[in-house]
């Protein structure tokens, strides 16, 4: 419509007639330079380098009145453009007065035609308004309907204690009705009365599960001891199925099948009893609703948690129910001072152990309402509890039986809270921590008892007179001589001391075992062997030792105790293996690490005291051998006095001995007692009272020594055979002593090979003594004179040689 006017580039004009002059040349540079844009300063300094300012002035100036001619052409065409454009706007304005009153006429047209139609849409418009009207007020009584049935609903459950039911119309009571009320005065009640509601179902469940956690407390101690009681009796079944495993055991080696067999459907019966009992009690035991006999009901727990979750305070139920949970177990942790612990351990960890069988229940079933991490950081608390209470308690007690009792619980604690999934790892630690401090304790009660026991001992054979006193004594311990069951009464071997010593070593074995028992170790026999070991070697040889050496004073009771030392033997093999079995180990293996004899030091004690007693004995009947005429010139036929006194009480005492010691005690302490013998006759030889004997005199200790030989020779029916020789050994010195002084040739002791075969239990120094006495004839007083002209005799002259030779040895 306009014409775009292009700028025009003006260039700098030349001048015409003073071209070639200085000024005019820089009034062109200066005009071309601005023209252009370019920096103005070289003009400038060269203006006042050469002094003349006036010039650079005078052309700016004539280029500004160039610049301004050149605005006033351009302002001069746009308003020329102007003005052709109010001229076209003046030929527009006829157009306009025309299309206004064609305009007016159509609005007249209009106005009349639509009068009408406005009057019949005015009708319709308000009628809609009615039927909107009375549409809204329908569905607002509907509304009013169901928001009248909701809160009676709520009311209703509400009286029933439906807290829950009540609750779900309340929220819907809040999300459908709330913001749609009718009335603001409705909605404001409904704003009010629906916290009140809510604040009041918290409260209600809230106080609800409060007398839940009170009532928890008491069914978790009935529970605990419940569970902690069929953990007890599941191992009671356990150890009568071993019992007569073991009897089955021992029945089997005497071919008595039938019993075996028996016990095998016994034992079916008693598994079924036992794992259906503990299905039973389990279902029972953790049924969400009342269990009669244990009050076990989670529902007010359930129901409080559920309801706060509806309630949107799921987080801060959790959280109280954990905090609660917390207190009750840590105000089950206070151990009464008032009351022994060994009365109130049952009660503490009974309510321990119902505690967390609970918890187990609860976060099984509880919809996460506690975590297992909560569980196991409470589980940890409670085991390091535990522990520093047992640890204190262990260290004050000072009487084994307590110690056991109180083990026994926390293993069946261990086993009960084991089967739900509680590491119980460290309690058994502590137990076996305190295994060394119970069996000193043990050790010190069975010290007493044992030394209570042989202070009563009166050193007398032992009289049953019913076979149940048999079997309680003799069968009971395995120290029978025979299968076969004696006739009653029956006058046992041993003292009463026997088998008490047997009833207290056989107590400590199973208090050892069954403090070893289920204390997580399951190989102990070596531990029960060693300390069993220490019961025989230190605590029952020390106490037979004391009463030897303190309480035996006659040759009866002396017998008496070592015939006990023999029936102990037997009994100490017994013990072994029933450590053995009650550790669950074959015999077998049992066998392979048996020791020594354990009570060697009392059954030497009690032999050598035996033999002392006898040899006491023996040497009063040997002072009649002071009464022996050493000169006699007749040997003795019928063997001297003091033989035969000897030889009386030997008889004696064997007929005693053998009712009550076995053969090989008795012919140890008759060797002893024969050896005795042996030496007093050759002491008497070498004693300064015989001053000189005859060969007569040594015919008679010749016969002497032939009494004692034939003496042994008679125990031949009492020992095997290879024993009665012994006896006769026993005797070998004063028969050496003898068959040398009779001998022809008596130098012959020189000969090492005839002095190693034939008298090698002689000492030469006694020979030499015993010698010298010998060599005068028996009738050196008129040897002088019958002597004269007679031959030499060959014996004297060997026995002075030999005599000789010993003297340049000794």
């Amino acid at each position: 419509m306009h014409s775009t006017k292009h700028r025009r580039k003006v260039a700098p004009a030349n001048g015409d007639a003073n071209d070639n002059s200085a000024d005019k040349q820089d009034q062109l540079h200066l005009s071309a330079a601005i023209y252009n844009g370019e920096d103005l300063g070289p003009f400038v300094r060269k203006a006042f380098t050469t002094g003349k300012p006036e010039i650079l002035l005078h052309n700016l100036r004539h280029f500004v009145r160039s610049k301004e001619s050149e605005i006033e052409e351009v302002c001069k065409a746009h308003y020329q453009d102007f003005i052709l454009a109010v001229d076209d706007l003046r030929s527009l304005l006829s157009d306009v007065d025309s299309l206004k009153s064609s305009l007016s006429d159509s609005n007249s047209k209009l106005q009349s035609v639509a009068g009408p139609l406005l009057t019949y849409l005015d009708s319709y418009i308000e009628a809609q308004t009615v039927s909107h009207n009375v549409y809204l007020a329908l569905t607002l009584i509907v509304s009013c309907i169901k928001l009248m049935e909701l809160c009676s609903r709520a009311n209703d459950h509400m009286s029933a204690g439906n807290l829950y039911m009540a609750l779900r119309c309340v929220d819907a009571i809040e999300t459908e009705f709330v913001d749609k009320a009718p009335s603001s005065t409705l909605k404001r009640m409904l704003e009010k009365k629906i916290p009140q509601l809510r604040s009041h179902i918290e409260r209600k469940v809230s106080k609800d599960f409060g007398d839940w956690l009170v009532e928890i407390r008491v069914v978790s101690r009935n529970l605990g001891q419940l569970a902690i009681g069929q953990a007890s009796a599941a191992r009671q079944r356990e150890e009568d199925l071993r019992i007569k495993q073991r009897q089955a055991e021992e029945q089997s080696r005497l071919n008595l099948r039938d019993c075996v067999y028996a016990l095998q459907e016994e034992e079916d019966d008693d598994d079924d009893g036992v794992s259906g009992g503990m299905d039973d009690d389990a279902k029972s035991g953790y049924s969400n609703g009342g269990n009669s006999l244990l009050g076990f009901d989670l529902t007010p727990l359930y129901r409080a948690y559920h309801i706060h979750q509806t309630l949107g305070l799921e987080d801060r139920f959790k959280k109280y129910y954990f905090e609660n949970r917390k207190l009750q177990l840590t105000s089950d942790f206070q151990v009464s001072s008032m009351t022994p612990f060994l009365e109130s351990h049952q009660t503490f960890f009974a309510q321990i152990a119902g505690f967390f069988i609970v918890e187990d229940r609860v976060l099984r079933t509880g919809g996460g309402l506690i975590s297992r991490m909560e569980v196991d950081n409470l589980w940890e608390t409670a085991v390091s509890k535990m522990c520093s209470v047992l640890e204190d308690q262990f260290s004050r007690m000072q009487t084994a039986n307590h110690l056991l009792l109180i083990k026994d619980y926390v293993s069946l604690l261990g086993v009960t809270l084991r089967r739900y999934g509680y590491i119980v790892d460290a309690l058994l630690e502590v137990l076996s921590k305190h295994r060394d401090k119970y069996h000193e304790l043990l050790l010190s009660d069975c010290r007493k008892q044992i030394a209570e026991a042989l202070a009563a001992d009166k050193f007398e054979q032992m009289l049953m007179k019913k076979e149940y006193e048999y079997s309680m004594n003799v069968l009971s311990f395995q120290i029978q001589m025979s299968d076969i069951v004696p006739a009653f009464p029956y006058v046992a071997p041993f003292s009463s001391t026997v088998p008490d010593c047997c009833r207290i070593v056989r107590s400590f074995i199973e208090d050892s075992v069954s403090y070893m028992s289920y204390g997580g170790q399951l190989d102990f026999f070596d531990v029960v062997k060693k300390y069993l070991d220490r019961l025989l070697s230190d605590v029952l040889d020390g106490a037979l030792l004391k009463l030897i050496n303190s309480s035996v004073h006659g040759v009866s009771q002396a017998m008496q105790v070592a015939a006990n030392m023999v029936v102990l033997e037997r009994a100490c093999e017994f013990f072994f293996r029933h450590a053995a079995q009650l550790s669950g180990i074959p015999l077998r293996m049992a066998e392979r690490s048996r020791r020594q004899f354990p009570l060697n030091n009392a059954r030497d004690a009690a032999e050598e005291m035996l033999s002392g007693l006898l040899k006491q004995k023996v040497d009063g009947f040997m002072t009649l051998i002071e009464n022996v005429n050493w000169m006699a010139d007749e040997p003795v036929q019928n063997g001297n006095e003091y033989v035969n006194e000897v030889m009386i009480y030997l008889e004696t005492l064997v007929s005693t001995a053998q009712q009550i010691l076995p053969g090989n005690v008795l012919k140890r302490v008759l060797r002893d007692v024969l050896s005795h013998i042996s030496e007093k006759i050759v002491g008497a030889l070498v004693a300064d009272s015989v001053k000189r004997f005859t060969v007569q005199a040594v015919m008679g200790v010749e016969v002497d020594v032939k009494i004692l030989e034939a003496f042994a020779d008679n125990q031949a029916t009492l020992f095997p055979e290879g024993d009665a020789s012994q006896l006769k050994t026993a005797l070998g010195e004063a028969r050496q002593l003898v068959n040398l002084l009779l001998s022809s040739h008596p130098e012959n002791f020189l000969n090492p090979v005839i002095r190693e075969r034939s008298y090698n239990l002689l000492d030469y120094r006694k020979v030499v003594t015993i010698s010298e006495k010998l060599k005068d004839p028996a009738d050196r007083l008129f040897g002088t004179f019958g002597s004269r002209g007679a031959r030499p005799n060959p014996k004297k002259k060997s026995l002075d040689t030999l005599i000789k030779r010993l003297k340049d040895v000794s």
